[in-house]
């Protein structure tokens, strides 16, 4: 996966986030979740890593993957701990099948998305091995990312995908914003400048979309939140609350659009993580999150992630999570 000055007035929280699923969770998750996540409590997967701004962390707090060979920065000790993620539940403002969110509802408001890596990146990589500032260490600018077994690369995934969301964000009447596109730049950005594209936009939303890339039988999805950072050039302190808002909103309504599942192998079955060590995330100055829509290296993941009508279903699910924080 993997990545955003001044001028910008940091946006204010928004409304508390929710704590761990209680009875209640019957009235707020769809069916087949509620069945998911009984059967789970019964006993019944540069930023994701691939090495650049994306190593995979084995816990919410700690280890990377085996093939991430970056190490992540000590946490600032001064600084309160960040927001504990919670279980994955749609918000009750989230829209549904049966009720759609009303065309050009997001009029005013300007989404910055980041398809993670580049399809040129292969070609270039002396380019993107130079390290940039993250703000509290250096990373490579970028990475190639990862791919399905088959050959189908987490680049071209990214940017399907991207392409899919955007179109449904601008029939909702929002500015959408790219941070590549179609060859331009033919590599990269590097983390640091994709971060700032969503800074100099003044973005309501921004979010980063990716694939992951571990092992085998390590499957689902996991949104990646901001954690609280306040060293170097970063400070996330005004950006956390409410990209965790837009992180909860956004798994809540992917988990019920696709029928993916949380991770089984990080976040502890929430469906969230909370990192320091993203440049596109400790640099920006808007909401922003990360999403690993899956596991490119799982056969049952794969099997999704290649499906034109599955990316689909990504997108909207993204979709209508941005559209429900936006509107919250």
């Amino acid at each position: 996966m993997s990545y955003v000055g001044p001028d910008f007035d940091p946006p204010q929280p928004r409304r508390p986030r929710r704590g761990p699923l209680t009875v209640a969770l019957a009235a707020l998750v769809p069916g087949a979740l509620l069945g998911w996540l009984v059967y789970e409590a019964v006993g019944g997967s540069g930023d994701d890593g691939k090495g650049s701004d994306q190593a995979t962390v084995r816990s919410s707090t700690a280890s990377t993957s085996p093939s991430a060979n970056a190490s992540s920065p000590s946490d600032d000790a001064k600084q309160p701990d960040s927001p504990k993620p919670t279980l994955v539940s749609p918000t009750s403002s989230a829209p549904t099948a049966s009720a759609p969110v009303a065309s050009g509802s997001l009029r005013g408001k300007v989404i910055v998305i980041d398809p993670g890596h580049n399809p040129g990146n292969f070609r270039h990589t002396a380019e993107i091995s130079r390290k940039v500032n993250i703000g509290t260490n250096f990373k490579e600018c970028d990475t190639t990312g990862t791919s399905t077994n088959a050959g189908y690369t987490e680049a071209q995934f990214t940017l399907d995908v991207s392409h899919r969301l955007k179109a449904l964000l601008e029939k909702q009447g929002a500015t959408v914003k790219l941070t590549h596109d179609n060859g331009s730049p033919s590599w990269g950005p590097c983390v640091d400048q994709r971060a700032r594209i969503g800074n100099d936009a003044r973005a309501d939303a921004a979010i980063s979309i990716h694939a992951d890339g571990a092992a085998a039988g390590d499957r689902g999805f996991h949104v990646i939140l901001p954690g609280i950072v306040h060293a170097g050039a970063a400070d996330t302190r005004a950006i956390v609350a409410p990209s965790a808002d837009l992180g909860e909103r956004v798994a809540g309504n992917f988990v019920r659009v696709t029928g993916e599942p949380p991770s089984n192998y990080i976040g502890d079955g929430t469906g969230l993580v909370t990192r320091k060590d993203l440049g596109g995330l400790n640099l920006s100055t808007v909401p922003k999150v990360f999403i690993e829509c899956g596991n490119m290296r799982d056969s049952k993941d794969a099997a999704l992630l290649t499906s034109a009508t599955w990316r689909q279903k990504a997108a909207q699910g993204i979709s209508e999570g941005i559209v429900s924080f936006l509107r919250g």
